[in-house]
Protein backbone atom coordinates (compact mmCIF):
# COMPACT_ATOMS: atom_id res chain seq x y z
CA UNK A 1 0.00 0.00 0.00
CA UNK A 2 1.42 3.47 -1.00
CA UNK A 3 1.30 5.92 1.78
CA UNK A 4 -0.08 9.23 0.97
CA UNK A 5 1.76 12.48 2.48
CA UNK A 6 0.44 15.46 3.07
CA UNK A 7 1.58 18.83 1.80
CA UNK A 8 2.14 20.23 5.35
CA UNK A 9 5.10 18.63 7.56
CA UNK A 10 5.53 19.06 11.05
CA UNK A 11 8.11 17.65 13.85
CA UNK A 12 6.72 13.88 14.75
CA UNK A 13 5.32 13.57 11.68
CA UNK A 14 3.87 9.82 11.71
CA UNK A 15 4.27 9.14 7.81
CA UNK A 16 6.23 6.31 8.14
CA UNK A 17 4.43 4.85 11.27
CA UNK A 18 1.19 5.26 9.17
CA UNK A 19 1.30 1.34 8.08
CA UNK A 20 1.64 0.25 11.68
CA UNK A 21 -1.08 2.87 12.94
CA UNK A 22 -3.53 1.31 9.90
CA UNK A 23 -2.73 -2.34 11.00
CA UNK A 24 -3.68 -1.16 14.18
CA UNK A 25 -6.77 0.49 13.82
CA UNK A 26 -10.57 -1.33 14.84
CA UNK A 27 -13.09 0.34 14.70
CA UNK A 28 -16.77 0.59 13.28
CA UNK A 29 -16.64 2.11 9.40
CA UNK A 30 -20.18 4.30 10.31
CA UNK A 31 -18.85 5.83 13.44
CA UNK A 32 -17.26 9.22 13.78
CA UNK A 33 -13.02 9.40 12.78
CA UNK A 34 -12.29 11.81 15.54
CA UNK A 35 -8.69 13.49 15.59
CA UNK A 36 -8.23 16.24 18.43
CA UNK A 37 -4.23 16.83 17.34
CA UNK A 38 -4.71 16.79 13.81
CA UNK A 39 -1.48 17.84 12.61
CA UNK A 40 0.03 17.22 9.97
CA UNK A 41 -3.03 15.01 9.28
CA UNK A 42 -1.41 12.21 7.31
CA UNK A 43 -3.33 10.12 9.40
CA UNK A 44 -6.41 10.89 8.25
CA UNK A 45 -5.29 11.56 4.73
CA UNK A 46 -4.57 7.91 4.68
CA UNK A 47 -7.46 6.56 6.75
CA UNK A 48 -9.78 8.63 4.48
CA UNK A 49 -12.90 7.82 7.07
CA UNK A 50 -16.77 8.67 5.67
CA UNK A 51 -17.02 10.86 8.52
CA UNK A 52 -14.27 12.79 10.44
CA UNK A 53 -14.36 15.68 13.04
CA UNK A 54 -10.10 16.56 12.52
CA UNK A 55 -8.96 19.23 15.12
CA UNK A 56 -6.53 20.82 16.54
CA UNK A 57 -5.02 23.91 18.81
CA UNK A 58 -2.89 25.46 16.24
CA UNK A 59 -5.14 28.22 13.90
CA UNK A 60 -3.25 27.92 10.79
CA UNK A 61 -3.15 24.19 10.36
CA UNK A 62 -6.98 24.14 10.31
CA UNK A 63 -7.48 27.06 8.25
CA UNK A 64 -4.58 25.75 5.47
CA UNK A 65 -7.05 22.54 5.24
CA UNK A 66 -10.46 24.05 5.90
CA UNK A 67 -9.30 26.38 2.75
CA UNK A 68 -8.19 23.17 1.04
CA UNK A 69 -11.45 21.41 1.89
CA UNK A 70 -13.81 24.79 0.46
CA UNK A 71 -11.93 24.79 -2.65
CA UNK A 72 -10.02 28.42 -1.50
CA UNK A 73 -6.46 26.51 -2.06
CA UNK A 74 -6.72 23.86 -5.34
CA UNK A 75 -3.75 22.63 -7.01
CA UNK A 76 -3.63 25.18 -10.13
CA UNK A 77 -3.52 28.02 -6.80
CA UNK A 78 -1.09 26.68 -5.35
CA UNK A 79 1.34 26.06 -8.32
CA UNK A 80 1.03 29.79 -9.31
CA UNK A 81 1.90 30.59 -5.79
CA UNK A 82 4.70 28.87 -5.02
CA UNK A 83 6.04 29.19 -8.55
CA UNK A 84 5.75 33.23 -8.04
CA UNK A 85 7.15 32.95 -4.48
CA UNK A 86 9.91 30.57 -5.30
CA UNK A 87 11.17 32.28 -7.65
CA UNK A 88 11.13 35.52 -5.63
CA UNK A 89 13.02 33.71 -2.55
CA UNK A 90 15.30 32.34 -5.23
CA UNK A 91 16.32 35.75 -6.03
CA UNK A 92 16.70 37.48 -2.66
CA UNK A 93 17.14 34.69 -0.12
CA UNK A 94 16.75 34.17 3.34
CA UNK A 95 15.64 37.91 3.41
CA UNK A 96 12.83 37.20 1.44
CA UNK A 97 11.74 34.09 3.37
CA UNK A 98 11.77 36.37 6.48
CA UNK A 99 9.49 38.91 5.18
CA UNK A 100 7.04 36.59 3.92
CA UNK A 101 6.94 34.90 8.07
CA UNK A 102 6.46 38.94 9.14
CA UNK A 103 3.57 39.02 6.10
CA UNK A 104 2.32 35.97 7.71
CA UNK A 105 2.44 36.67 11.13
CA UNK A 106 0.38 39.79 10.45
CA UNK A 107 -2.13 37.86 8.13
CA UNK A 108 -2.14 34.39 8.80
CA UNK A 109 -2.80 33.96 5.28
CA UNK A 110 -2.93 29.65 4.50
CA UNK A 111 -0.94 29.83 1.46
CA UNK A 112 2.13 31.89 3.21
CA UNK A 113 1.71 29.23 6.04
CA UNK A 114 2.57 26.47 3.00
CA UNK A 115 5.29 28.47 1.76
CA UNK A 116 7.12 28.84 5.45
CA UNK A 117 6.49 25.32 6.14
CA UNK A 118 8.19 24.33 3.18
CA UNK A 119 11.45 26.81 3.27
CA UNK A 120 12.28 26.93 7.19
CA UNK A 121 14.68 24.84 9.22
CA UNK A 122 13.58 20.90 8.67
CA UNK A 123 10.03 21.36 7.80
CA UNK A 124 9.21 22.40 11.92
CA UNK A 125 6.48 24.04 13.22
CA UNK A 126 7.04 26.10 16.06
CA UNK A 127 5.46 29.45 17.57
CA UNK A 128 6.73 31.67 19.99
CA UNK A 129 4.40 32.57 23.27
CA UNK A 130 2.94 35.88 20.96
CA UNK A 131 1.42 33.03 18.28
CA UNK A 132 4.20 33.99 16.08
CA UNK A 133 5.57 31.20 13.56
CA UNK A 134 9.42 31.68 14.47
CA UNK A 135 11.49 28.39 12.67
CA UNK A 136 14.79 30.22 11.10
CA UNK A 137 14.89 29.71 7.47
CA UNK A 138 16.51 26.63 6.11
CA UNK A 139 18.92 28.03 3.72
CA UNK A 140 17.90 26.99 0.78
CA UNK A 141 17.40 29.62 -1.99
CA UNK A 142 16.13 27.10 -4.74
CA UNK A 143 14.17 25.33 -1.91
CA UNK A 144 11.07 25.66 -4.31
CA UNK A 145 12.52 24.16 -7.73
CA UNK A 146 9.82 23.03 -10.37
CA UNK A 147 10.19 18.97 -9.45
CA UNK A 148 9.38 20.47 -5.43
CA UNK A 149 6.65 22.56 -6.56
CA UNK A 150 4.46 19.64 -8.51
CA UNK A 151 5.20 17.35 -5.72
CA UNK A 152 3.39 19.70 -3.03
CA UNK A 153 0.85 20.39 -5.84
CA UNK A 154 0.24 16.39 -6.06
CA UNK A 155 -0.19 16.14 -2.26
CA UNK A 156 -2.70 19.19 -2.19
CA UNK A 157 -4.85 17.57 -4.42
CA UNK A 158 -5.16 14.87 -3.00
CA UNK A 159 -6.36 16.22 0.08
CA UNK A 160 -8.71 18.09 -1.51
CA UNK A 161 -10.00 14.64 -3.31
CA UNK A 162 -10.18 12.74 0.21
CA UNK A 163 -11.81 16.18 1.88
CA UNK A 164 -14.24 15.78 -1.34
CA UNK A 165 -15.40 12.41 -1.16
CA UNK A 166 -15.81 12.33 2.81
CA UNK A 167 -17.13 14.45 5.16
CA UNK A 168 -14.39 16.19 6.90
CA UNK A 169 -15.07 18.60 9.46
CA UNK A 170 -12.38 21.40 10.68
CA UNK A 171 -12.18 22.53 14.24
CA UNK A 172 -9.87 24.73 15.95
CA UNK A 173 -10.66 24.18 19.52
CA UNK A 174 -8.86 22.58 22.82
CA UNK A 175 -8.20 18.26 22.85
CA UNK A 176 -10.72 17.94 25.47
CA UNK A 177 -13.35 19.96 23.78
CA UNK A 178 -13.44 17.82 20.61
CA UNK A 179 -13.23 14.22 22.96
CA UNK A 180 -16.01 15.66 24.58
CA UNK A 181 -17.84 14.88 21.66
CA UNK A 182 -17.19 11.01 21.05
CA UNK A 183 -19.94 8.90 21.09
CA UNK A 184 -19.47 5.16 21.74
CA UNK A 185 -19.19 4.36 18.29
CA UNK A 186 -16.94 6.71 17.34
CA UNK A 187 -12.99 6.17 16.85
CA UNK A 188 -10.28 8.67 18.29
CA UNK A 189 -7.07 8.99 17.46
CA UNK A 190 -4.49 11.48 19.29
CA UNK A 191 -1.21 12.38 18.41
CA UNK A 192 -0.53 14.36 21.20
CA UNK A 193 2.99 16.32 21.46
CA UNK A 194 5.52 14.21 23.10
CA UNK A 195 5.41 14.85 27.07
CA UNK A 196 8.82 15.68 27.52
CA UNK A 197 9.60 16.46 24.53
CA UNK A 198 7.86 18.26 21.75
CA UNK A 199 6.65 21.13 23.59
CA UNK A 200 6.18 24.48 21.32
CA UNK A 201 4.23 23.15 18.34
CA UNK A 202 1.80 25.59 19.55
CA UNK A 203 1.17 25.70 22.97
CA UNK A 204 2.66 23.60 26.13
CA UNK A 205 2.27 19.68 26.92
CA UNK A 206 3.17 18.33 29.94
CA UNK A 207 2.06 15.89 32.38
CA UNK A 208 -1.17 17.93 33.51
CA UNK A 209 -2.03 17.86 30.35
CA UNK A 210 -1.22 14.16 29.73
CA UNK A 211 -3.23 13.44 32.60
CA UNK A 212 -6.20 15.38 31.67
CA UNK A 213 -5.73 13.70 28.10
CA UNK A 214 -5.87 10.10 29.56
CA UNK A 215 -9.37 11.41 31.93
CA UNK A 216 -10.74 12.66 28.67
CA UNK A 217 -10.37 9.44 26.60
CA UNK A 218 -11.04 7.43 29.65
CA UNK A 219 -14.21 9.30 30.03
CA UNK A 220 -15.18 9.38 26.25
CA UNK A 221 -16.30 5.60 26.20
CA UNK A 222 -14.78 5.32 22.54
CA UNK A 223 -12.19 3.03 20.98
CA UNK A 224 -8.77 5.12 20.77
CA UNK A 225 -5.51 5.08 19.83
CA UNK A 226 -2.48 7.10 21.30
CA UNK A 227 0.93 7.44 19.71
CA UNK A 228 3.50 8.52 22.23
CA UNK A 229 7.14 7.69 22.60
CA UNK A 230 8.23 4.81 24.78
CA UNK A 231 11.99 5.46 25.22
CA UNK A 232 15.49 6.35 23.25
CA UNK A 233 18.70 5.47 24.25
CA UNK A 234 18.76 8.52 26.36
CA UNK A 235 15.81 8.54 28.18
CA UNK A 236 12.58 6.92 28.92
CA UNK A 237 8.75 7.92 28.90
CA UNK A 238 7.46 7.46 32.35
CA UNK A 239 4.07 8.11 31.78
CA UNK A 240 3.67 4.66 29.53
CA UNK A 241 4.58 2.85 32.85
CA UNK A 242 2.65 4.32 34.76
CA UNK A 243 -0.70 6.20 33.10
CA UNK A 244 -1.05 4.50 30.36
CA UNK A 245 0.40 0.93 31.80
CA UNK A 246 -2.96 -0.92 31.96
CA UNK A 247 -3.71 -0.20 28.24
CA UNK A 248 -2.14 -2.47 25.16
CA UNK A 249 0.76 -1.34 23.67
CA UNK A 250 2.40 -1.99 20.85
CA UNK A 251 6.15 -0.70 20.08
CA UNK A 252 8.05 -0.09 16.91
CA UNK A 253 11.70 1.46 16.02
CA UNK A 254 11.86 4.84 14.32
CA UNK A 255 13.92 7.64 13.22
CA UNK A 256 13.33 11.26 13.33
CA UNK A 257 15.29 13.53 11.32
CA UNK A 258 14.47 17.21 13.06
CA UNK A 259 18.48 17.38 14.27
CA UNK A 260 20.43 19.98 12.51
CA UNK A 261 23.37 17.42 12.33
CA UNK A 262 23.02 13.52 11.53
CA UNK A 263 24.91 12.61 14.87
CA UNK A 264 21.41 13.61 16.55
CA UNK A 265 19.15 11.46 14.84
CA UNK A 266 19.01 9.49 17.23
CA UNK A 267 16.40 6.19 16.92
CA UNK A 268 13.13 6.25 19.26
CA UNK A 269 10.76 3.20 20.31
CA UNK A 270 7.32 4.61 19.15
CA UNK A 271 4.21 3.28 21.18
CA UNK A 272 0.72 2.55 20.11
CA UNK A 273 -1.63 2.63 23.05
CA UNK A 274 -4.94 1.43 22.59
CA UNK A 275 -7.91 0.83 24.67
CA UNK A 276 -8.70 -2.35 22.97
CA UNK A 277 -6.68 -5.65 22.22
CA UNK A 278 -5.52 -5.11 18.37
CA UNK A 279 -4.99 -8.29 16.29
CA UNK A 280 -1.39 -7.54 14.89
CA UNK A 281 1.64 -9.26 15.06
CA UNK A 282 4.57 -8.61 17.20
CA UNK A 283 7.33 -6.00 16.03
CA UNK A 284 10.98 -7.28 16.26
CA UNK A 285 13.11 -5.20 18.61
CA UNK A 286 16.07 -3.06 17.70
CA UNK A 287 19.66 -4.95 18.96
CA UNK A 288 20.49 -1.42 19.93
CA UNK A 289 18.39 -0.79 22.64
CA UNK A 290 19.37 -1.13 25.85
CA UNK A 291 18.64 -4.04 27.40
CA UNK A 292 16.22 -2.92 30.31
CA UNK A 293 14.00 -1.46 27.48
CA UNK A 294 14.73 -5.01 25.61
CA UNK A 295 13.06 -6.99 28.31
CA UNK A 296 9.61 -5.36 28.06
CA UNK A 297 7.00 -6.93 26.10
CA UNK A 298 6.50 -5.42 22.71
CA UNK A 299 2.66 -6.17 22.57
CA UNK A 300 0.82 -6.71 26.09
CA UNK A 301 -2.24 -8.44 25.19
Amino acid sequence: MAILVPPIKCQGIKTKLVPLILRTIERDEEGLWIEPFLGSGVVALNVAPKRALLADANPHVVAFYQAIRDGRIDALGTRTFLEHEGYILSQRGKDYYYEVRERFNASHDPLDFLFLNRSCFNGIIRFNKKGGFNVPFGHKPRRFAPAYVTKIVNQVDRFRKVAVESDLVFMHQSFECTIAQAGPCDFIYCDPPYVGRHVDYYDSWGQDQEVLLHDSLLSSGARFLLSTWHSNQHRHNEFVDTLWEPYHITLQPHFYHVGAKETNRKPMLEAVVTNYSPSIPRVERPSDVPSRQRELPLTRL
